[in-house]
């Protein structure tokens, strides 16, 4: 793959990756528009490490607090335990378990079968439906402060769906949270911290994949590339963070609803006509 095509999926991805819009489907979907060699799902893992260092800057002063308050919690100070951020740590822990589990079991299915257009572009139509009655139905009364145990595992298992490009990781969680009654900036801020584990593991996982060209699957691009790729993703993702938190707290989610419809029906009509291939 050329430095041009690997930048702009750079972009892409720190551009979509905290919007309920898939970042991993935008991966899939814009080099098969634009005639590019497939970058494949190791590539997409690895930079979104980028993305996921934004989220660890971003909220470096809540992840603090929160990783103290647990370890004291657990050795030293138990009193901590019903407060909240010894209350998240269990959350975020407890709530990265479904998509661990998912993603072992069928890490090879993700990096083929899952990959096909046909499924990404239906995902994408579908699941904007999904954030739709989510945000219609919820209740947004509940902040971050009143979240639960059972919410951080329902959360947790939205989360796990995003293995498949066009559910969303953020868009996800974000629709569990809404049904849940949250407000959409605690889904929001929730649904950031709960990817943190997930996504630093599958990219740490996936690294032999693009440091070995004749790795498999997502081996195109080559590491310098890829380490590129994932620092460019930091600078947007950084910037994105603000945009959405802001933007979820004023606004519903229609425009994201409307743009995932569009894009997953423009897709789904160009394979029906044979102009791009599924897989």
């Amino acid at each position: 793959m050329s430095w041009f095509e690997v930048i702009i999926l750079g972009i892409v991805q720190g551009l979509t990756e905290f919007l309920p819009v898939s970042s991993s489907a935008h991966l899939r979907i814009l080099p098969e528009l634009a005639g590019w060699q497939d970058a494949g799902a190791s590539f997409t893992a690895v930079t979104q490490i980028g993305t996921e260092a934004a989220v660890l800057i971003f909220f470096r002063h809540d992840i603090a607090r929160i990783l103290t308050a647990w370890f004291l919690s657990l050795y030293r100070r138990p009193e901590l335990r019903s407060t909240l951020d010894a209350r998240m740590g269990w959350y975020v822990g407890l709530g990265t378990i479904p998509i661990g589990i998912l993603g072992l079991l069928f890490s090879e299915q993700i990096k083929s079968q899952a990959r096909n257009l046909w499924i990404n572009a239906t995902v994408l139509v579908v699941f904007a439906l999904v954030l739709l009655a989510a945000d219609i139905a919820g209740r947004k009364q509940r902040g971050v402060a009143d979240l639960t145990l059972r919410d951080g595992l329902i959360m947790g298992g939205a989360q796990a769906l995003a293995l498949i490009p066009g559910v969303s990781r953020s868009g996800g969680t974000i629709s569990a949270g809404l049904f849940l009654g949250l407000t959409r900036e605690a889904a929001a801020r929730f649904s950031f911290l709960l990817a943190i584990p997930a996504v630093v593991l599958a990219g740490v996982v996936n690294i032999p994949d693009v440091v070995n060209p004749g790795g498999g699957p997502g081996s195109a691009p080559s590491l310098p590339q890829t380490v590129a790729a994932t620092a460019v993703a930091f600078v947007l993702g950084y910037l994105s963070i603000g945009f959405l938190l802001r933007y979820v707290a004023r606004h519903s989610v229609l425009v994201f609803v409307v743009y995932r419809i569009l894009l997953g029906g423009l897709v789904l009509i160009l394979l029906s006509a044979g102009v791009i291939s599924a897989t």
